[in-house]
């Protein structure tokens, strides 16, 4: 810094001085959520070894941390995609139908717990919990309703689903075919990230090495037969609700990301190819600035990641296009309409991050599954981002500002030490096995619940500005009782009219080929079409793959 810099910051430095004696700052030090300190004051001092070209460089070009797409939203907005599903898929089609009239741009497919984890709403195993916290999809007569009036070619769509994903998107495509749409013309994402559901979300059903085979199958039939379709969302959302920190998120999601390309290139895909459908998905949090840089490093080291460790040489495979979802762990039952303005917060940091498509939580949620009104004002609160508030008519707004690049720097930094870490470890599914990823996020989790126990941290409504209020009160949303009668005796109708000679043949198949190494694909999309059932697949599967028994952390 020159003689004039440095004049100037002395005599900062003497009237802060002055200023503390007299007004003592609120903490000594203070720090990110991710346990780094955060300065006073940031300056050109702090990012003195920025290189423009080599750090940042233009939007839509390496290393892409100033965005994706080189005029980004001022091409068009974001995709707005709200996660929606719950009950029967009659009244998720008709919430989904709603929202589309709203104005919403892409759809996302919550599936009820028995779905994701293999079950049919008759086994005893999804006993109440059928069409509780997604929809239950059971058959492809479930998911015909589900999309019924919906043209698939015009709207993408999301699917949260892991275990069963191969399963889901059969029926996806099944649904298209009989729209008369094929399947190359198909655009949207499963979740497909097993290794999470490890870590933080525990929705698994196989071992580690059957599910990362089910996940490079579908990598394979999506590169061949569906090129519009990202068959992964890696996904950080749910390591984060989980407790982790922000740098943790990033960190272990790319992680977790190397792992999948790794196994894809061993089965000899090529990372030019398929790394342009590879899609991620974070959470947004309350801590602005930090969130906003965590997005930004995020996309800057998945770039250097893909072009020097995987030799990738097309940039749209370095590419790190990602779904962001307002932080469902921070919303509170107390006082939820406070949750709108921390929904409006967390929305813009991410469209200030960066990001391809989001999705804004219901105020209502800490308290039950979104109203009609609450799901139309966290529509609405996208809406007013992108049409009111100016943010998206100029790209990465906040870049060059000392503190953003200082704390991108920062977060990128920290999360290769992690990734390093992971590497040393012997890759990520050690890592999982050892239960080294778990500790750490458990350990976050822990020392974040101590601070707002402690009064550290603080939760607006929770541990200050409290009031006396009545939860119980609340409009909620309330699914019917008689759900889960009425989805067991759809499927006894379903088993009753179905060729069942045809699905047993197809159901022995698909267990013949799951223990050689030929792709599974075509037969599970073959079993669908004849209306066999999640659980009687998932069963299929189950045989031969066995199933996982979780880590036990101490």
């Amino acid at each position: 810094m020159d003689e004039k810099f440095e004049q100037a910051k002395k005599r900062y430095e003497e009237v802060v001085k002055k200023s503390i004696s007299k007004v003592p700052e609120r903490k000594e030090t203070f720090y990110s959520t991710s346990g780094y300190e955060i300065k006073r004051l940031y300056t050109p001092e702090d990012i003195t070894n920025l290189d423009y070209v080599e750090d940042l460089g233009f939007p839509g070009e390496y290393p892409f941390t100033r965005g994706v797409q080189p005029t980004m939203y001022r091409a068009r907005h974001w995709t707005m995609r709200q996660y929606a599903g719950f009950g029967t898929a009659e009244e998720s089609n008709k919430r989904y139908k709603y929202l589309l009239e709203q104005g919403q741009t892409g759809l996302s497919v919550a599936f009820d717990l028995p779905t994701q984890i293999g079950y049919d709403s008759d086994d005893p195993m999804a006993e109440g919990e059928v069409g509780r916290v997604g929809v239950a999809i059971d058959s492809l007569e479930d998911m015909e309703i589900l999309f019924d009036g919906i043209p698939l070619d015009q709207v993408s769509t999301s699917m949260t689903i892991n275990s069963t994903a191969m399963i889901l998107l059969s029926m996806y495509i099944a649904v298209a075919e009989k729209q008369g749409v094929s399947q190359e013309k198909l655009s949207g994402t499963i979740q497909n990230d097993i290794l999470k559901e490890y870590i933080a979300r525990g929705t698994y059903i196989y071992p580690p090495e059957p599910s990362m085979r089910l996940i490079t199958d579908i990598f394979e039939y999506c590169s061949k037969y569906m090129p519009k379709w990202n068959p992964i969302s890696i996904s950080g959302y749910h390591i984060r609700e989980a407790g982790s920190t922000a740098v943790q998120e990033v960190a272990f999601t790319l992680a977790d990301g190397i792992t999948y390309v790794e196994s894809a290139v061993k089965k000899g895909l090529d990372p030019n190819v398929f790394g342009k459908r590879l899609s991620f998905f974070f959470a947004a949090h309350n801590n602005f600035l930090e969130e906003i840089a965590k997005f930004r490093a995020a996309r800057r080291l998945w770039a250097k990641i893909m072009k020097n460790r995987f030799s990738v040489t097309d940039p749209e495979a370095m590419k790190l296009r990602f779904h962001t979802q307002t932080g469902g762990s921070t919303l509170t039952a107390q006082q939820p309409m406070n949750n709108i303005i921390r929904v409006t917060i967390q929305a813009l940091a991410a469209v200030l991050g960066g990001t391809q498509s989001l999705h804004t939580n219901s105020y209502d949620e800490a308290l039950a599954l979104p109203t009609e009104e609450s799901a139309r004002i966290a529509l609405r609160t996208q809406q007013i981002i992108a049409y009111e508030s100016g943010v998206a008519d100029t790209i990465d707004p906040l870049a060059g500002s000392y503190v953003i690049e200082a704390m991108t720097n920062e977060i990128e930094k920290r999360a290769m030490e992690y990734i390093e870490k992971i590497d040393q470890l012997g890759g990520m599914v050690k890592a999982i096995e050892m239960g080294y990823v778990q500790k750490e996020i458990h350990e976050s989790a822990y020392k974040h619940q101590l601070a707002v126990e402690k009064g550290e941290e603080i939760i607006v409504g929770v541990n200050k500005f409290t009031i006396k209020e009545d939860l119980k009160q609340k409009e909620v949303l309330k699914v019917d009782p008689e759900l889960e009668q009425k989805q067991k005796e759809r499927l006894k109708k379903l088993k009753e009219k179905r060729d069942n000679e045809k699905v047993k043949k197809l159901l022995n198949k698909i267990k013949e080929v799951a223990a050689t190494d030929e792709n599974l694909f075509p037969y599970v999309l073959e079993a669908v079409k004849a209306y066999a059932t999640v659980g009687e697949i998932s069963n299929a599967l189950r045989e031969v793959f066995g199933e996982y028994t979780e880590t036990v952390i101490v």
